[in-house]
């Protein structure tokens, strides 16, 4: 054998061992960037999440699916400001996602279903979507929309008697709504009805920003209410740490709709298991990545509803909770 070919076999092997060297994180990078992507858009901020996050994690586990083992997921955080939802959802559409999940009530379901009609969406927390048109009916959705429903402003009127029983003084009870909701004018029906059913005096005060939300519950302090009953919305939920704030401030009583109103200082909420809604929500993605069609998933809703209460808030409003109404309670907050 000559030199030149005693130096060609040399190169050859070399060349060989690079190849075989490189070959197992060709294919790992070729394993991982074709798995499915989950896209999560949300209206809501991250940190607002946190607890959600890991039910929405943990129904995907039920399914077989680990994020980072055979699926990737991509965030789009909206923080709050409704008006990003089209550009974010637009985005997922490009990445593109397997199944989009729209997290943050019917804001982020509908951006995200007018961002597409093939992407399979999953919403988290929607209320009556039949009636927003997100789905055909709740056990045969059709398109490629399903999800979960919760029953939120639809509480309202529950969430006021519930407050009428807390804080029986004479005086009225105010509301907050969102300005900017579509079912604004349903929420102040429903309110008024109750209040009236009640006897109470209503005030309602309205707020579509977060910079709208002082003002808001000012002008209610003004008037005199002596209890407060936030609407239910999604909106109010990602600045719950500010109403609840405020609600102290002036030394509002306050129902809302989330336990997580409550262990931030509320004094009370009524509603559905927020984080349930989170885990039935991975459940459903987990089935769309295994190959089922929205179309044929049934819109999921609640079975269960809670009513939690402060007693360390309570007690710093001087106000005394009925052993009837704790015996009620699903929770105490201490």
């Amino acid at each position: 054998m000559t030199t030149s070919d005693r130096e060609a076999g040399r190169r050859g092997l070399i060349g060989g061992a690079i190849a075989s060297a490189l070959l197992p994180a060709t294919a790992s990078w070729a394993q991982k960037s074709a798995l499915p992507v989950v896209g999560f858009l949300s209206l809501l901020p991250e940190s607002t999440l946190t607890e959600q996050l890991a039910s929405f994690s943990a129904g995907l586990e039920t399914t077989g699916f680990v994020a980072g083992r055979n699926f990737t997921i991509d965030y789009r955080w909206a923080d709050g400001q409704i008006e990003r939802l089209p550009a974010l959802a637009a985005e997922l559409v490009r990445v593109p996602a397997t199944v989009m999940v729209a997290a943050g009530g019917n804001y982020s379901a509908e951006a995200a279903k007018a961002a597409t009609s093939t992407i399979p969406i999953v919403f988290s927390a929607v209320s009556d979507p039949a009636r927003a048109g997100l789905v055909a009916s709740f056990n045969r959705p059709g398109g490629n929309v399903t999800g979960v429903s919760i029953l939120s402003h639809e509480l309202d009127a529950k969430r006021f008697e519930l407050l009428h029983e807390l804080v029986p003084s004479p005086g009225p009870i105010g509301a907050l709504v969102n300005s900017r909701s579509p079912t604004t004018a349903l929420q102040r029906r429903t309110l008024q009805t109750a209040a009236a059913s009640a006897g109470r005096e209503l005030l309602i005060a309205e707020a579509g920003t977060a910079a709208e939300i002082g003002p808001a519950l000012a002008r209610l302090s003004d008037q005199r209410a002596i209890a407060l009953v936030v609407g239910a919305d999604p909106f109010f939920t990602g600045e719950r740490a500010r109403i609840v704030a405020l609600a102290a401030q002036y030394a509002l009583p306050a129902i809302y709709q989330w336990r997580q109103f409550v262990r931030d200082g509320g004094l009370a909420s009524y509603g559905p298991d927020f984080s349930e809604a989170y885990r039935q929500a991975g459940i459903l993605t987990g089935r769309i990545l295994r190959g089922e069609k929205p179309a044929d998933l049934p819109v999921q809703q609640p079975t269960k509803f809670e009513l939690v209460i402060n007693l360390r808030t309570a007690r710093t409003l001087g106000l005394a909770i009925p052993p009837v109404f704790m015996a009620r309670a699903d929770e105490i907050v201490e």
